[in-house]
């Protein structure tokens, strides 16, 4: 997949480049990402890329022309095959896994950070496809949104996690919270392991994990679980955990 990310701070992508997972994406050929900055391409001396808002308020806005210029140097290099161009906004829909794993198959995806005000709406207006969120909060600028998405891509390109299993028990791949995890020593100060990860019996480790997974989806996001249909053993498991709250 090849990313290309329009930003005026392209220092902030140099750690999440080339270190962790997307760091090892790159490196194996698996990812392409390329950082364009707006600032490269501003017109005047002074390389201004934002202005003050018509009709007054607080803050600057971003001009439509560096931002087009970048884009199209952007375009260029991640090729004419299935693109999308996505504005990273407090105002979009939200950044699910969902939204990672329908968007994997793309050939090139551009992604835009806003900073101050937001950008010139005559831009979005005819250059953005969609614009996503992170959260329900606002940060200052996309920068940290974009490493968030690329980051949730690169995961599931295939090849990139050493072990594939990683991927299927991930947190929210099948609309459940992960289930909690545990390591040497057996015994601590702080607990105990739980006895049917012990046991060597994989159909005991394996009800445990789904019974965990579904309690803690239970108790910190019971939103998830309205949304998903449940198999008979499911909803056994379920109806333990409610039970024993």
């Amino acid at each position: 997949m090849r990313v290309a990310i329009l930003t005026l701070f392209p220092e902030m992508f140099g750690a999440q480049n080339t270190l962790g997972v997307v760091g090892r994406a790159i490196n194996d050929g698996r990812m392409d990402v390329s950082l364009f900055n707006p600032r490269d391409y501003a017109q005047d001396k002074h390389n201004t890329v934002d202005d003050r808002p018509f009709g007054g308020g607080a803050g600057m806005v971003m001009q439509i022309e560096p931002l087009l210029a970048a884009l199209n140097i952007a375009r260029a290099k991640v090729g004419s095959g299935s693109n999308k161009t996505v504005l990273l906004s407090p105002s979009g829909t939200v950044f699910k896994q969902q939204t990672a794993l329908t968007n994997l198959s793309l050939d090139g995806l551009i992604l835009i950070c806003g900073r101050y005000e937001g950008i010139d709406q005559r831009f979005v207006d005819k250059y953005i496809d969609e614009q996503w969120s992170i959260g329900d909060y606002v940060i200052s600028g996309g920068e940290l949104a974009a490493m968030v998405v690329v980051d949730a891509l690169a995961r599931h390109i295939p090849g990139v996690l050493g072990n594939n299993q990683s991927i299927i028990d991930e947190s929210h791949l099948d609309g459940r919270l992960d289930y909690p995890q545990y390591t040497r020593p057996e015994n601590a100060p702080e607990g105990s392991v739980p006895g049917e990860l012990l046991s060597g019996d994989h159909n005991k480790v394996r009800l445990y994990r789904r019974r965990e997974a579904l309690r803690t989806t239970f108790e910190r996001r019971p939103d998830l679980l309205t949304q998903q249909l449940f198999a008979a053993e499911e909803r056994r498991l379920l109806k333990e955990v409610i039970d024993t709250n």
